[in-house]
């Protein structure tokens, strides 16, 4: 079991099972709600708990996504897309060591003009 929190803690979650390797997300709403690009685990719905949601607030990023975060302390802990049965959760947020690696970067093409990308993992433009 992994556990997770905000930084205030006001939201705490539990995860059981293996945690997907982590995704570098370039797209401007991961940079615009994270302030640099967005890195996230992913686990099924069923294995993701929320322990403590004093200050979680659900945001509809898109037509197709929502966003949780802390109002508290505005850390941005969650993604979901519509129809999918799983959450991505930012590997930031984990407690502790996660045991998981960063896979690839996707939504390159979107990638903000102020850094590079300098490993050698796999890019995809979107």
């Amino acid at each position: 079991m992994h556990k997770g929190s905000c930084q205030c803690g006001a939201v705490t979650y539990e995860l059981d099972g293996p945690l997907r390797p982590s995704v570098a997300c370039h797209c401007s709403q991961c940079r615009k709600t994270s302030g640099h690009y967005w890195s996230a685990t992913q686990v099924p719905n069923d294995q993701f708990r929320i322990t403590k949601d004093d200050g979680l607030k659900w945001f509809r990023s898109s037509d197709a996504a929502r966003r949780g975060f802390c109002t508290g302390c505005g850390s941005s802990l969650f993604w979901q897309h519509d129809g999918e049965d799983a959450t991505s959760i930012g590997t930031g947020t984990l407690d502790g060591a996660t045991g998981i690696e960063t896979a690839k970067h996707i939504y390159v093409a979107d990638k903000g003009d102020y850094y590079e990308l300098a490993d050698d993992l796999p890019q995809r433009e979107q």
